[in-house]
């Protein structure tokens, strides 16, 4: 039996006489009781106490007992070790007994072989909508680092306002800014692209899709005359909007400006939510002109300010932008990949323009504040929310409408959409429901026409947990 696994191992506790501490950069050689050999392409460490011994040591020799459970193989093809350590995520702990030739000792330790993302991962959870959003920071902490921040600050000289919120730009994000500009395009251009050869389902009443050439069988859905229909869903198909869920706030063309009133809703344009926080970092365009500083404000007090006078600064030169921008495709104009090296291709781009996205739009949130409300999907990009008073949650008669506002996290602003991940494309059996995984629409797309897994997206895919045949086999799982 060969094992072999890219992460490191590290034996701790290692002691000899005199304590000392090895570090060996070579391979470590174990033998098991029946003769087999296994390899680790990983460097070993031995910790321990005194002088460091070279480390021309030689390959270690490590026994270990052959009875462990999870060295065993498994009676069923599909749930095997092999594939467990394929995917990574677990942290194996091994009692080993370790003889080197050139020295006089012979210990007993343990090996640790873990990786930085977790093996299995809980699904995501579904929100009712009756339910608030969680604050990602609880209000007892806020509180008590305000208190400490006042703490602090106590005979202390006041220290100038940093941007962005001295209204001024964060020079550095400003490349950020144009990056997510140009995948979001790329994304929009290649998704649009990939559903020319990917069918993709969804549900009439709700707002569940499915990547296959049928939709699932799981009775899940929570739209109107469910009850009717038994939960079954009723399949069409899905379109782009279904993938990349439309989420639009208010273009202030002064982010610092006054909060916007509930008589001025509709005179004020919306645009993509994604879009407007790139204008605020820095990108220009014609369309949307937004206001930008060049001085910092002057405070007057604390929810008042006044711009400085920026008179005597000459006047401002438009910059040509390092980056282009890039153009999105007219659906008349879209073509489709011509073959399946081209998909895979096409999905490598992508999942790359998918991360990139969400990277670079996580960097834009930590400076420039994005609130959300804590009842409906409702995004506004500025220190504040909106007045308008256009909530339709539960309840929101008792709140006369108003948004409940709180801090925003990344899936506010893009929402991935998890889907039921299929597995070797076979048609999913709603009895095996508990062994599916599932990931978002995007990456479940990609990974269908031919793109690798990205690693993060493993946990919740649950790529290493067997696939039962039959029911038989899967009432027979603990």
């Amino acid at each position: 039996m060969a094992l072999s696994s890219g992460v490191t191992a590290q034996i701790s506790h290692f002691q000899r006489l005199n304590n000392p501490k090895i570090a060996s950069s070579s391979s470590l050689c174990c033998w098991m009781d029946c003769h087999s050999y296994v390899s680790f392409g990983t460097k070993a460490f031995l910790h321990g106490k005194g002088r460091v011994l070279p480390t021309n040591l030689g390959p270690l020799r490590v026994s270990y007992n052959r009875r462990l459970e999870f060295l065993k193989f498994k009676s069923y093809p599909n749930l095997s070790s092999d594939d467990s350590l394929k995917y990574g995520g677990i942290r194996l702990e091994l009692p080993l007994q370790f003889r080197i030739p050139s020295k006089n000792c012979h210990k007993c330790h343990s090996l640790v072989i873990q990786s930085n993302y977790p093996q299995n991962a809980d699904l995501p959870r579904y929100y009712s909508k009756k339910e608030k959003k969680p604050f990602p920071i609880p209000i007892v902490e806020l509180r008590r680092a305000a208190r400490e921040r006042l703490k602090n600050m106590k005979g202390q000289p006041r220290r100038p306002i940093p941007p962005p919120k001295s209204g001024l730009l964060v020079k550095r994000l400003i490349p950020v800014a144009y990056d997510v500009m140009n995948a979001r395009t790329t994304l929009i251009n290649n998704l649009k692209k990939l559903l020319k050869v990917l069918p993709v389902h969804a549900c009439k009443w709700c707002n569940e899709i499915h990547v296959g050439h049928v939709g699932h069988p799981f009775k899940s859905c929570r739209g109107p005359q469910t009850s009717i229909r038994k939960g079954d869903h009723e399949w069409t198909n899905a379109f782009l909007e279904d993938i990349l869920v439309p989420v639009d706030a208010f273009h202030l063309f002064d982010r610092l400006g006054r909060r916007i009133p509930h008589e001025e809703r509709f005179s004020i344009p919306r645009i993509p939510a994604v879009v407007e926080l790139c204008i605020q970092a820095g990108v220009d365009l014609p369309e949307f002109p937004t206001k930008r500083r060049r001085k910092p404000i002057i405070r007057i007090g604390k929810s008042e300010f006044i711009d400085a006078d920026e008179s005597e600064l000459p006047d401002p030169v438009p910059e040509v932008p390092k980056t282009p921008l890039l153009t999105e495709i007219p659906d008349s104009e879209i073509e489709a990949p011509s073959s399946a090296e081209e998909t895979a291709l096409l999905a490598e781009e992508t999942l790359k323009a998918w991360d990139k996205m969400k990277g670079g739009a996580k960097k834009l949130m930590r400076m420039y504040p994005v609130r959300v409300c804590g009842y409906c999907p409702e995004v506004h990009i500025g220190p504040s929310g909106h007045k308008a008073q256009n909530c339709g949650a539960h309840k929101h008669q008792q709140r006369n409408g108003q948004h409940g506002w709180q801090a925003a996290v990344l899936n506010d602003l893009i929402p991935p959409r998890y889907v039921w991940h299929v597995p070797n494309g076979q048609p999913l059996q709603r009895e095996l429901k508990n062994f599916y995984g599932q990931a978002p629409v995007v990456v479940e797309m990609c990974v269908q026409a031919g793109a690798a897994v990205p690693e993060q997206y493993k946990p919740t895919m649950r790529l290493d947990v067997g696939i039962p045949t039959d029911i038989r086999e899967a009432e027979m799982v603990v």
